[in-house]
């Protein structure tokens, strides 16, 4: 028979306690989003702090480089060459343009026709007073030529009567115009047809007594922008980098002239603009316009001042196909007087450049240092 095996003593179930053990696993889950939400905090803390030690850099390097990062364009109707007398007064006024707008450290001078003949070209000549000639053209290449350091004017402005008189104004002496035996960062200079050695850059004029030799391979006949570097005696070239021409602006501050643009017309002014969003400042200028007073100019980076031509801005608009509109100041953001109480009925461009880059010198100043403290 079959032994019977002991029967195994059950031990007693021990009871759980659902109560301590929610209360347990509630503790655990507190703690975990506690830990979660400091976790959280201390990177967003952590983020915070590298955000503001990037924006010091920034600021560092900002200050580091001393650049203008801002422009300064300046608009006028080519019909005010019509109000002189003569192919040498013309060219006296374009000077006195070209100087005013070198001391005021404008990098862009705008042209445009306010007859609606939407001339473009970059041919013309002085027909004589009293007839329809390019004047816009003419100060333009007025213009360009007194631009061009002395050295390079023969490379790119052959004999033309616009440029007979051009000779005898005076020089704008800026920055870029630099003497042969002068120490300068920078050079404008123009790319010479000569053979050079495979993997080797073009040679280039910069009114050097010695020529340049730039890292890249270029066309002959280009103008460019050369950052120089340390001489070295031994070398019979010196050895210089190409830049772009805003680069002495943006990095040293460094006044490196303006550029001149032809416009079809008033609108054209604003529509072709050659900045990627445009002009985010425009001021127009008139004896109608408001007072300067508490005038505080917004953040911008690329300002235009607008002048009118012998019968004011009123003229440009009206002569506009593109603009239905009647009163000028609703294509700008300021409208303003900027020589209240003017002894004389009219004030000629040229003064009127003079008069109002003076007074808004302060106010744009005081904007672009709420920029760089921003």
């Amino acid at each position: 028979m079959a032994e019977k095996r002991p029967r195994l003593e059950q031990e007693p179930e021990q009871k759980v306690n659902w109560r301590k053990h929610k209360e347990q696993k509630k503790e655990q889950k507190k703690q975990w989003r506690e830990a979660k939400l400091l976790k959280t905090l201390e990177k967003a803390q952590m983020q915070k702090q590298k955000e503001a030690e990037t924006l010091e850099q920034e600021k560092e390097v900002k200050k580091a480089s001393h650049g203008r990062l801002y422009t300064l364009s300046v608009a006028l109707p080519g019909s005010i060459m019509e109000n002189a007398q003569s192919l040498e007064l013309r060219t006296y006024l374009a000077g006195q343009i070209a100087r005013a707008c070198a001391i005021f450290c404008v990098d862009e001078i705008v042209i445009f026709d306010e007859t609606d003949e939407g001339s473009k070209s970059v041919e013309g000549e002085f027909e004589g007073v009293g007839k329809k000639g390019h004047g816009c053209v003419q100060l333009a290449r007025i213009l360009q030529y007194l631009e061009c350091p002395q050295y390079l004017r023969k490379s790119f402005f052959p004999k033309h009567p616009d440029l007979q008189f051009a000779g005898l104004l005076n020089p704008l002496d800026s920055p870029h115009h630099v003497r042969i035996d002068e120490e300068s960062k920078y050079r404008e200079g123009v790319v010479l047809d000569r053979p050079t050695k495979p993997g080797k850059g073009s040679f280039v004029n910069c009114g050097m007594r010695k020529e340049v030799q730039i890292d890249k391979t270029l066309q002959a006949g280009v103008r460019v922008t050369v950052q120089m570097q340390p001489e070295n005696p031994d070398r019979k070239v010196r050895k210089g980098i190409v830049v772009s021409p805003q680069h002495p602006r943006t990095e040293d501050g460094i006044y490196w002239g303006y550029r001149v643009r032809l416009a079809s017309c008033l609108s054209a002014v604003f529509t072709e603009c050659p900045f990627k969003d445009g002009y985010d400042l425009t001021i127009g200028t008139s004896e109608r316009g408001s007072s300067m007073e508490d005038v505080a100019l917004p953040d911008f980076r690329h300002a235009l001042v607008v002048f009118g031509g012998l019968q004011g801005l009123e003229a440009s608009v009206d002569s506009d196909q593109n603009l239905e509109i009647e009163e000028p100041s609703l294509l700008f953001n300021h409208y303003l007087n900027t020589c209240p109480g003017q002894g004389s009925r009219t004030i000629r461009t040229e003064e009127a450049i003079l008069i109002s880059l003076t007074a808004l010198k302060p106010i744009i100043e005081s904007a672009v240092q709420k920029i760089n403290d921003g």
